[in-house]
Formats: structure tokens, sequence, C-alpha cells
């Protein structure tokens, strides 16, 4: 299992890292196949997006490759969710979401020797990339468009409360290791609702190599476990969560759930 929690990240990128534990989760997901996709895109870039010219100039060169050449969007069709967060899926279909979109982004623009960072705002995921000492450009990972303070500030209005106001503590850059937990968070809930237990049990595994012994991964890792009829490790992980986590009104119905399973016949696969 890759120790996520140890990764250098001024070596290697997020987007290498991600397609790594992606590998770890699907056997049919091939690293290599991604990053020559990816890196055809870099050489492309390369050639058009001349190295001397500014950082602003550079990036609106690169946003309107991405968005208008390459046609990287959000998909307007009925897709799984988890197609959309596959590395492999999205760099075949150029179709994700602002994740996988995001990361993607920032691999390419990191070989333009452009430094964009992501943000994990409350309504989505977006980049930003630095002008000058307290001058920052925001935009959107899933058309390219730049963000103003003003349109996030309705963004927060309109989604989360009418009296909330942007502050400085919404713009900070979140941390590699808290988007990967995010992405991997989102497949988990994916594939459990695609009935793709087996893989969403691969994620759990991973998960909580970040979050070792994390009542709410053991928790959902419970859940996982009952569903693939594995009934002790489903007990050990529930009741794991209910002994640290009492005071959690979910705590009554997974004891109801522990219960239930109790009376099933004990499986091994």
């Amino acid at each position: 299992m890759i120790d996520i929690n140890n990764i250098d990240f001024s070596k290697v990128s997020l987007f290498e890292t991600m397609i790594t534990i992606m590998a770890k989760i699907r056997s049919d997901f091939s690293q290599e196949n991604v990053m020559i996709l990816c890196n055809s895109k870099v050489e492309e870039s390369l050639l058009v997006i001349k190295n001397k010219v500014s950082q602003k100039y550079k990036l609106k060169k690169l946003l309107i490759l991405f968005y208008k050449k390459w046609n990287f969007s959000c998909s307007i069709q009925k897709y799984k969710l988890s197609q959309m967060l596959w590395l492999d899926k999205v760099m075949l279909s150029h179709q994700g979401n602002a994740f996988s979109l995001g990361i993607i982004f920032m691999y390419i623009a990191h070989q333009l020797n452009l430094l964009i960072e992501p943000i994990i705002f409350p309504t989505q995921l977006i980049l930003t990339m630095k002008l000058s000492e307290d001058n920052y450009l925001y935009f959107n990972p899933l058309n390219g468009d730049i963000l103003t303070k003003h349109i996030l500030d309705v963004w927060l209005k309109c989604n989360i409360s009418p009296s909330i106001k942007l502050n400085k503590n919404h713009l900070k850059r979140s941390k590699s290791l808290l988007i990967i937990h995010k992405i991997l968070d989102m497949l988990k809930i994916a594939l459990i609702e695609e009935k793709n237990i087996e893989l969403a049990l691969n994620v759990s595994n991973i998960l909580l190599t970040l979050k070792p012994k994390d009542p709410y991964e053991m928790r959902d890792r419970g859940l996982i476990f009952s569903q693939l009829n594995c009934y002790k490790a489903a007990i050990s992980d529930l009741l794991y969560f209910v002994e640290r986590c009492p005071e959690d009104p979910i705590s009554d119905i997974i004891k109801i759930q522990i219960h239930s399973i109790e009376q099933k016949k004990i499986t091994f696969h």
C-alpha cells in the first residue's frame, strides 16, 4: 500500500500521486497510459506557449488550450460520478469535476513553470495564481472562468448563507493531502452508490492510511464490509465507531445495524 502520508509533494505532483493511488484501487488502471496522455498535452502546450512571456499571458494561453481547444469541461451528459473522478477516464473523455480537472490543469501548468494552487472553497475546488504581492487571480477549474472576489462572495451567499462574507480564510491554499482525501471520499461515495462495493473497500482502506483508526472512516468501512457479507470485520469496525463516538446521534443507528448483522450467519470471504 502506498504510504501517502510521507510523500514529498515538492518532488511528486498531486496528479502523479493521485494516479499512483488510483492504480492501487483499480487493477486495470494504467499509470503509464495516463501519463502518456497527459504529457502529450504538455508537449502541445510547450509548442504553443513560449517560456519568455509573462505568467499572466501564459495562463491565458493555457486556459484557451485546456478549455477551448482540448474541450476539458464538466459533463452536461449523464455520467457516473466515478467516471468524473477516475483520471484515466477523464483524460480520455475530457469530462470531469472540479477536483479531477483541477489537478490535471495544475500538472500541465507546472510543466510551463506556472505555479497554480488549489483552494477548497466552501462551494467547490477553485484554482489560484499569485500575480504580485497581495494580488491573486482566481479561476474555475470546471470552465476556466476568472473568478472575482465579488463572484466568490455571491457564491457563498447563494450556497451557504445570505449573511456570510468572503474572508481570507476562504481563500487559503489547501494542502495536497486534503485534496487527496476529498477526492477519495467522493470516489468512495460514488462507488457505493454505483454498487461497486469491492472498489469502495479499496478506497476505504486507503483513506484509513490517511487517517489511521479514524472512527468515521472505520464506520464507513464497517458498512462496506456488511454489504460484502464480511460480518465479523463489519462488526469490529462498527463497534470501534460506537465505542469512540457514543455521543454521536448516528451511534444509535449503528447499534441497530450491528444487532442486525449479528443475527446473520458469519461468512468469510
